[in-house]
């Protein structure tokens, strides 16, 4: 079984990569390693159940295609700077083909000769640990240093479980495992060449923390399904390896699925899409629609529009009776408030095109905070700026951005029409190694109630009698357009508190 794990597992590997398409030379240099790892593990595996002769060849020949391949794939992952040069690499080459030679004479009967094969193969692993070594020690400080110092790590400390049966001696009984040691090594190389955006260690924990799980998770559903099916339990250890195997292979079959789908039904291009994915993709299908639909609908809404309030307008001016006057007033309001719907429709489904600048956001939120005052909105509301003065600039859209501080405060002051205590604040923090800043509008008004507060942010959704529930919509959207965030969270009839999560700039 441990055989098999690893063989499975450097398969499964070897052909996700050849798959995805990518022309890159160091990812196909790993796949031809693995794929060299899966014909000597898979041989190895067969022969301990169908013992045939030639299983024992293939071995060996998997064996020693791993030794040149390994130095081939250290030399790309190390840029060819390193002490893995040319001449060595053709030197592992040409010793591989004396060795394959010999596979198929009387030599590969003798007594020494798997010995000499494994050992030619660590000779060569140590070379490439060596030179990763001597490589990452010439790199300056960065993210590349960064994940090949983990490789570095990761690679001696799978030694260990590796070689944990040897405890035996001593009376121990432990399982052989070198297959998964080496599997999750595998695993970790792949995660540091295919993901270059993982910097720190957590990332990589994170990566294996969602095979565990679904590693467990998987386990524990063939347990009691083969408890409830056949009565007999099956032993942890296998059902651990054999749910580790499926959640190692379920991506890499699912590309392998959605190629030869794609190339039967090329119509389908939906079939692979998760159900709980559908609902995000039939928003975006939904924004689009109406991002195409907006310009036309406005057009022919405001044409005749422009025609009802210039009617109504003239009219106005010959009535001659009050009556007259304000019925046609209503005409002239009606169309104005019509003709805001539509613009508060187009602003929501046209694209924005941001104009991107370094704004210290505590200047911004005081030109708001001007803005309200000079409207005079707020003569019964206190107002209160706590607002950090270390505060790390970001890069905004000014006139967006004030924009969505406006259209909450407008809100919270609506929700205090008794009066209140209307606070703007302004903190940083670091989240995952990058520094954010918080805006904070808290007020002490009516609150929303929890049946509410999951649709605000949805596009058409308001409890105001005259509303188009297009306001939070549009600030969530300038906000995301930003890279950052918006929440809210409020208790009845004691306040609401609106908070929006921004990327600071790196300071030198």
């Amino acid at each position: 079984m441990d055989t098999f794990i690893l063989a499975a597992t450097s398969f499964t590997i070897a052909v996700s990569l050849m798959i995805s398409g990518r022309k890159d030379h160091l990812q196909s240099s790993f796949s031809r390693l693995c794929a060299a790892v899966f014909i000597s593990q898979a041989a190895i595996s067969m022969g301990e159940v169908f013992h045939f002769g030639f299983l024992q060849k293939i071995s060996y020949l998997g064996t020693l295609a791993i030794a040149p391949l390994a130095l081939g794939f250290f030399r790309y992952l190390t840029r060819t700077k390193s002490l893995i040069s040319l001449r060595m690499f053709v030197l592992f080459i040409l010793t591989s083909l004396c060795g394959t030679v010999c596979v198929f004479t009387s030599l590969s009967n003798g007594v020494y000769f798997n010995a000499a094969i494994t050992s030619y193969t660590l000779f060569a692993l140590v070379l490439c640990y060596a030179a990763l070594w001597w490589h990452t020690n010439k790199l300056p400080s960065g993210n590349e240093k960064k994940r090949f110092g983990y490789l570095l790590f990761v690679c001696p400390i799978a030694l260990v479980p590796g070689n944990m049966h040897l405890l035996n001696y001593w009376g121990l009984q432990l399982p052989v495992v070198k297959g998964v040691a080496s599997s999750v090594l595998l695993y970790f190389i792949l995660l540091v060449i295919a993901y270059p955006q993982l910097r720190e260690l957590h990332d990589f924990f994170a990566r294996w923390l969602i095979i565990f799980v679904n590693t467990v998770t998987g386990a524990v559903i063939f347990y009691f399904a083969a408890l409830f099916f056949n009565g007999t339990p099956p032993t942890i250890m296998g059902l651990l390896l054999a749910a580790f195997l499926i959640s190692l292979s379920f991506s890499p079959m699912k590309m392998i699925l959605r190629k030869i789908f794609s190339y039967f039904y090329p119509d389908s291009k939906d079939v692979f899409t998760s159900l709980y994915e559908f609902d995000e993709k039939l928003e975006r299908e939904k924004a689009l629609m109406l991002a195409e639909m907006a310009p036309v609908v406005a057009h022919e809404i405001r044409n005749p529009l422009g025609s009802i309030k210039g009617a109504a307008q003239y009219l106005k001016s010959e009535a001659s009776t009050q009556e007259q006057h304000e019925l046609l007033n209503v005409i002239v309001e009606g169309t104005d408030r019509l003709n805001n719907v539509v613009s508060q429709i187009l602003d929501y489904a046209r694209p924005y095109k941001l104009n991107l600048k370094s704004q210290n956001i505590n200047l911004v939120i005081k030109k708001v905070i001007s803005i309200i005052a000079a409207n005079k909105l707020v003569e019964k509301i206190a107002i209160v700026q706590d607002l950090d003065e270390k505060l790390p600039e970001v890069e905004v859209d000014e006139q967006q951005f004030i924009q969505v501080i406006l259209n909450i405060a407008l809100n919270a002051i609506e929700s205090m029409p008794q009066g209140g205590t209307l606070t703007f604040r302004t903190s940083s923090k670091e989240l995952e190694s990058e520094g954010m800043i918080i805006v904070t509008i808290r007020d002490t008004g009516i609150g929303i109630n929890n049946k509410d507060i999951k649709d605000i942010f949805k596009p058409f959704f308001t409890t105001k009698e005259r509303g188009t529930g297009l306001g939070l919509a549009i600030c969530q959207k300038i906000i995301k357009e930003h890279g950052g965030s918006i929440s809210v969270e409020s208790i009845s009839f004691q306040g609401t508190v609106f908070s929006i999560r921004l990327k600071a700039i790196a300071q030198d």
